[in-house]
C-alpha cells in the first residue's frame, strides 16, 4: 500500500482555508525517518514546480557531509549560537539527535524574514515582528503566501508536535519506508553512518513509525516503496494547494 489516508482525510480537507481566514496556499509539514526518501521527493517537487514550492532550510550543529552546502542543505552553526537562538525563541521547532542539534527557524536572524529555498535560490520576505509568537507565526505565513508559494518544512516528530502548538495550520504528511529492513539497506548504502549511529537511526525510525499512527497527528502517510508512486501520491495530496498557488500566481 503506497498511500494510507488517516480518518477523515479528503481532498476538500486538504484544500480548505485556514480558520483564521488566511488566503493562499497552506504550508506543508513533511516528516519521516532519515532514509525514507523525503529529500528526494522534495527535490522532485522543486524541479517540477520551482515557482510554487519553497523549502525551509533547517539549522544544525553537526559537521557538513561531503557535497553538502551551507544555506542549501542546512545552515551549519555552532552549538553555542544555536542554543542562544533557541533560548531567544527564534526556532519554531528543535531537537537533539546523536549529540547534534537540529531546528527550523520561523524568522531569520534579526527577526526580519522567513527563509525559503527554491531552485532559484533563497528568497526573503520582510515581516515586522520582534518576538516569536502566534501573531508572528501568522505574519510569517502571510509573507510566504504573498509570494504565492507553498512553504515546506522538513521536521522530525518532535517538530511536528511543536508546530501543532502554533497557528500555522499546515498539511501534515509522514513519509516512511516499507520496512525497517529496507530502511537499513538505504542507510548503509549512504556510507555515512557508523554502526552506533545506524542503530540509533533505526531505533528512532521504529519509534517514529509507531507514533505516526497516532490519530490526528498526520493528514496522510505515504509508504515509499516506489519513488514514482510515492511522488504521485504526494502531488495528489497537494493538488488543491498547487492549483491555488497557480491560480493566484496568474491572477
Amino acid at each position: 500500500m503506497l498511500r494510507r489516508p488517516l480518518a477523515g482525510l479528503a481532498a476538500a480537507a486538504l484544500g480548505r482555508a485556514t480558520s483564521d481566514g488566511m488566503s493562499g496556499p497552506r504550508p506543508v509539514v513533511l516528516s519521516g525517518p532519515s532514509g525514507a526518501g523525503k529529500s528526494t521527493l522534495l527535490k522532485k517537487l522543486l524541479q517540477e514546480h520551482s515557482s510554487i514550492f519553497g523549502f525551509s532550510v533547517s539549522h544544525t550543529t553537526r559537521d557538513p557531509r561531503p557535497g553538502e552546502e551551507n544555506g542549501k542543505d542546512y545552515y551549519f552553526v555552532t552549538r553555542e549560537v544555536m542554543q542562544r537562538d533557541i533560548a531567544a525563541g527564534d526556532f519554531i521547532e528543535h531537537a537533539e539527535f546523536s549529540g547534534n542539534l537540529y531546528g527550523t527557524r520561523l524568522l531569520s536572524p534579526g527577526f526580519q524574514a522567513w527563509e525559503c529555498l527554491d531552485t532559484a535560490g533563497p528568497r526573503h520576505t520582510s515581516v515586522h515582528s520582534w518576538s516569536l509568537s502566534h501573531l508572528a507565526s501568522k505574519a510569517a505565513v502571510r509573507a510566504v503566501q504573498a509570494m504565492n508559494r507553498i512553504c515546506v518544512l522538513d521536521v522530525d516528530l518532535q517538530g511536528v508536535r511543536n508546530i501543532k502548538k502554533t497557528d500555522l495550520q499546515p498539511i501534515y504528511i509522514f513519509v516512511q519506508p516499507p520496512s525497517l529492513d529496507v530502511l537499513e539497506q538505504r542507510l548503509r548504502q549512504r556510507n555515512t553512518e557508523t554502526e552506533e549511529s545506524l542503530a540509533k537511526r533505526l531505533a528512532a525510525a521504529k519509534a517514529d513509525m509507531e507514533s505516526s499512527k497516532e490519530p490526528g497527528l498526520f493528514d496522510l502517510i505515504i509508504i515509499n516503496d516506489s519513488l514514482d508512486k510515492a511522488y504521485w501520491a504526494l502531488k495528489e495530496a497537494l493538488s488543491e494547494e498547487i492549483k491555488k498557488a497557480q491560480a493566484t500566481g496568474h491572477s
